[in-house]
């Protein structure tokens, strides 16, 4: 059986991307990773794709090599921001498909077509989480060329919750993107909050741990938070890692 933190973990991205932000921590906008009906604004060019052989990315720190050789890169639709991700895996950035006030929508997926990120733009954000849980930050790693104002955002690996006390009943406990709240200190912290400020609101470029999706060794009947450290020691783990952390001004 799965730990309580579990709950949810397994159900479908869309769902999952909703609860990041229907549930605790601030809230955005409506939204899904596999389905987005955002409102139609003006025609808007497709995003653009570049060969990148031999890009370079940020050494994972589990010590395993990323498994992707062949390296592409990808700038949104709106001309804003690039990222670097394997050729082999693919980016949906449809024109005509954004959030109404503009912004960009690209969603990775990998050779089986399972989403593994989703990057969007012009979020709005609003209320806090008041609950509060025991939390480990798993991975951590400052990211300059997107700073806005004094302090630079964070990609992060993350979880709530342990054996003892559940994470979020109605959202999984471990994510992985981009933030620019404050890392955690003391025994506990809020809800996972993975958005970061850039013009003109607020954007994500991350996504929940899904053992559906992410591909885990180990039984499956380990216990979701077990599962999502293992993913750490996955090659997959460390392409994702190269990818988000890879997003820069376009």
């Amino acid at each position: 059986m799965r730990s309580p933190a579990a709950s949810g973990a397994v159900i479908s991205t869309a769902i999952l991307m909703a609860l990041l932000f229907t549930g605790c921590g601030p809230q955005g906008g409506p939204t899904t990773t596999s389905s987005p009906s955002p409102t139609v604004t003006s025609p808007t060019p497709t995003g653009t794709t570049t060969a990148v052989p031999t890009a370079t990315g940020s050494p994972n720190p589990t010590g395993t090599a990323p498994a992707s050789d062949a390296w592409t890169s990808y700038t949104t639709a709106d001309g804003q921001l690039t990222f670097d991700h394997p050729a082999a895996w693919s980016v949906r950035d449809p024109a005509g498909e954004l959030p109404e006030g503009g912004g960009a929508f690209a969603e990775v997926t990998n050779e089986a077509g399972r989403p593994l990120a989703t990057l969007r733009t012009n979020m709005a954000v609003g209320s806090t989480c008041m609950d509060r849980y025991p939390y480990s930050v798993l991975d951590s790693e400052e990211l300059p060329d997107l700073m806005q104002g004094e302090a630079a955002p964070r990609f992060v690996y993350e979880t709530r919750g342990n054996d003892e006390t559940p994470g979020p009943a109605d959202t999984p406990a471990a994510s992985y993107g981009i933030t620019s709240v404050p890392a955690p200190t003391g025994d506990s912290a809020s809800c996972i909050f993975h958005f970061f400020n850039w013009p003109p609101t607020a954007a994500m470029f991350g996504a929940f741990y899904n053992p559906e999706n992410n591909v885990t060794p180990g039984a499956e009947s380990l216990p979701y938070l077990e599962q999502a450290k293992k993913y750490m020691e996955t090659d997959e783990y460390a392409d994702i890692r190269r990818m988000i952390t890879s997003l820069r001004p376009a």
